[in-house]
């Protein structure tokens, strides 16, 4: 049973098209017109060993708010129809990324209920030309159309650009190892019988 999807999502500000593999290597083809956001989409897709595919056109010109964030909706609703049933996955998982003076920490429940909690200070309000709080609305987003709980929390860290990049990563990495097969799993994990 392969585990993939293929959702696009037009709207009057956004036209984007995601297609998933979760069980991929982590090949990656970003483009979406935002070029530190593709940068960060192409490490939450290696190091999450998903194979990603993500084209989007937005209202640049306005800024990249609208991209960013309808990005982060299509792709969480590419791994919830991934999942599928999410019978036998191992639903937990967390991961923490250093990069040089940087430590974020991610932790994801995929829980079918979509929530974010992120804790990121960030000493500037811009890498390059990307406005940084839209790092965080990129989780919001993604975790309530994928509708998981996601804790990205910053535990130390100077850098915006290793801040936000680490975070990225963190969350790549906590959804390979939640999505992942536990062959000792039967069924949905859950107590309930149901996610």
């Amino acid at each position: 049973m392969t585990r993939t999807a293929r959702v696009t999502r037009t709207t009057g500000e956004t036209d984007i098209t995601i297609e998933l593999d979760l069980d991929g290597s982590g090949t990656c083809d970003i483009s979406t017109g935002v070029p530190f956001f593709d940068h960060m989409l192409n490490a939450f897709g290696r190091h999450g060993l998903f194979d990603l595919t993500v084209h989007a056109t937005g209202d640049t010109e306005v800024d990249a708010h609208h991209t960013v964030e309808d990005t982060g909706i299509v792709l969480g609703q590419a791994f919830a129809c991934a999942l599928g049933d999410k019978a036998g996955i191992t639903r937990f998982a967390d991961c923490a990324i250093p990069m040089d003076e940087t430590l974020v920490m991610a932790a994801v429940d995929i829980s079918g209920r979509g929530q974010a909690y992120c804790d990121l200070p960030l000493p500037t309000e811009r890498v390059g030309a990307f406005d940084t709080e839209l790092a965080v609305e990129f989780f919001y987003a993604f975790a309530r159309d994928a509708r998981l709980t996601l804790h990205v929390r910053e535990l130390a860290g100077a850098n915006s650009h290793h801040i936000i990049e680490a975070a990225f990563k963190a969350v790549g990495r906590a959804m390979r190892h939640a999505c992942e097969r536990d062959p000792r799993v039967m069924g949905v994990p859950s107590t309930k019988g149901s996610l």
